[in-house]
């Protein structure tokens, strides 16, 4: 039986500060690639970097770094994806703050980018972000040995983004708004609007490190858990959160009437079933060993986190 790994954890801040290191260097990859497309009008260009560049948990990329280091990948073959996913995830943040999507006016602790730039803009700004993103997972890494690869990240990443996964999710999720929805209803929206993403940013890293058959299917059921896990925090924080702390408007997803899981359950149990994905996760990894010390650290994280 696979030793547990959670008993000689590292201290949780030695793992934060480790977090910190990380987002620094997906930043500097992100600015480099901004940087690549002068060609692009001066107005677009800066909308796409006030919403990429100020700020972010960027979990999504993390998680795809991670999980190609714990199946023996080389870092350098997840960057451009982990960044990809983190451009697919702020395009997805643009639009769902728009006026005719979730009408928010804050994100990361500043104006959303349709009240900076005005609402047209702001979409291309999205629309940008999404399609560079396309081109970066089809382009690298670079070279005939990884063109496998890519193509199964490239169609694992656009099956996450599109209408089984993300626009699905919202979809689903604005057509919920005011409306009694059963439980099973509930994890169907988030494993679109919140999860898919999670899951293909674990495996892409996995896909990308060469790992296949047990290795993938293991980080597929600790990123679906680890998905649950931080969509439940993400509802619990927007009840109990600040705007300074969560960087948004709190209490929205009440007022508007959204689906969450403390409206459906309450806190407490909400917070019972996020310990409890958590707990699932730490489980599907197990059989990775020591490789995934750093996947179990974050989905610890997840659950601890207060914005």
């Amino acid at each position: 039986m696979t030793k547990s790994l959670r008993p000689t954890a590292p201290d949780p801040a030695d793992f934060t500060r480790y977090l910190e290191r990380q987002r620094r260097k997906i930043d500097r990859v992100l600015r480099r690639r901004l940087a690549r497309i002068p060609e692009a009008p001066s107005s677009l260009l800066a909308a796409m970097r006030y919403s990429l560049l100020v700020g972010g948990k960027r979990l999504r990329p993390i998680l795809a770094l991670e999980a190609c280091r714990a199946l023996g990948g080389a870092e350098r073959h997840a960057l451009p994806a982990s960044a990809a996913l983190e451009m697919i995830h702020t395009y997805s943040l643009i639009h769902d703050d728009l006026p005719a999507m979730d009408d928010d006016r804050w994100r990361r602790g500043l104006p959303t980018a349709h009240v900076k730039f005005g609402e047209a803009l702001a979409i291309l700004a999205g629309d940008a972000l999404h399609t560079l993103a396309f081109q970066i997972l089809s382009e690298e890494p670079e070279g005939r040995p990884y063109a496998e690869r890519r193509g199964r990240v490239l169609s694992l990443v656009a099956r996450a983004a599109g209408v089984r996964g993300m626009v699905g999710g919202q979809v689903r999720d604005l057509e919920s708004e005011g409306k009694r929805v059963t439980a099973p209803a509930l994890a169907r929206i988030h494993r679109g609007k919140t999860g898919a993403l999670l899951t293909a940013a674990a495996i892409s890293g996995g896909i990308l490190a060469g790992g296949a058959g047990g290795e993938i299917e293991a980080l597929r059921a600790y990123s679906e858990s680890l998905g649950l896990a931080v969509q439940i925090v993400d509802d619990i924080l927007n009840e109990e959160g600040s705007r300074t702390g969560l960087g948004k408007s709190p209490g929205k997803d009440r007022k508007d009437g959204k689906a969450t899981y403390p409206s459906l359950f309450g806190l407490a149990p909400s917070r019972a079933r996020a310990k409890l994905a958590v707990a699932r996760a730490h489980r599907a990894i197990a059989p990775l060993g020591a490789r995934a010390r750093k996947l179990s650290q974050l989905a610890d994280f997840v659950l601890a986190r207060d914005s």
